[in-house]
């Protein structure tokens, strides 16, 4: 039921996303065949993390996770990658924002800044553009609109390829082996062994 659910929330995801993106590309500063990845570090290991803005444990995980995730980038032992999930109706909605604020400043430290901006937002039930915009600019968060699909496409792959079905969900890929942690619990257990 659970991957029914998700299989229906990501079409309405690539919908949303076909639409909204074809009236991003009227925007100013657009950045077509240049889109930014949330991906960072140089690690051989890499990283993938699925969560959800509306995700209460993903969101309760934030706090100890950002940290664990700087120390092992700054320590050159992962490559990590965020993945936003689509499993609430607001979710293409945050992500956008998210990829927003990376097209103005691609940094991990500002990611995460980014990130926690937009778990607050969500647990503040922020809705609307000019409420979204005023409450990430009153945070220090700058953003530039372009075209998201490319981002949103590849975001979709990933979401296939490791065929996430629930938020939080972690994917390591190390010496060519795929192991899927599932839950905050697991996943902090997990990034604390490497």
């Amino acid at each position: 039921m659970a991957q029914k659910k998700l299989g229906i929330l990501l079409g309405i995801f690539l919908m949303t996303l076909i639409v909204n993106s074809t009236v991003a590309e009227t925007i100013p500063g657009s950045m077509k065949g240049n889109s930014p990845f949330p991906s960072y570090g140089t690690g051989k290991i890499i990283v993938r993390i699925y969560t959800n803005y509306f995700c209460p444990p993903c969101r309760a995980a934030e706090a100890e996770l950002e940290p664990l995730l700087l120390d092992l980038v700054r320590a050159k032992k992962i490559t990590a990658a965020f993945v936003d999930t689509p499993n609430n109706k607001d979710s293409q909605y945050y992500a956008r924002y998210f990829l927003y604020a990376i097209n103005k400043r691609n940094d991990f430290q500002y990611a995460l800044q980014a990130r926690s901006a937009l778990f607050a937002a969500a647990a503040s039930k922020i809705n609307n553009k000019e409420a979204m915009e005023e409450y990430l600019s009153a945070k220090g968060i700058a953003f530039t609109p372009f075209d998201v699909k490319p981002v949103t496409t590849k975001f979709n792959g990933l979401l296939a390829e490791d065929k996430v079905t629930a938020t939080p969900t972690c994917v390591i890929i190390k010496d060519g082996k795929s192991e899927k942690r599932v839950g905050s619990e697991d996943i902090l257990k997990a990034l604390k062994e490497l």
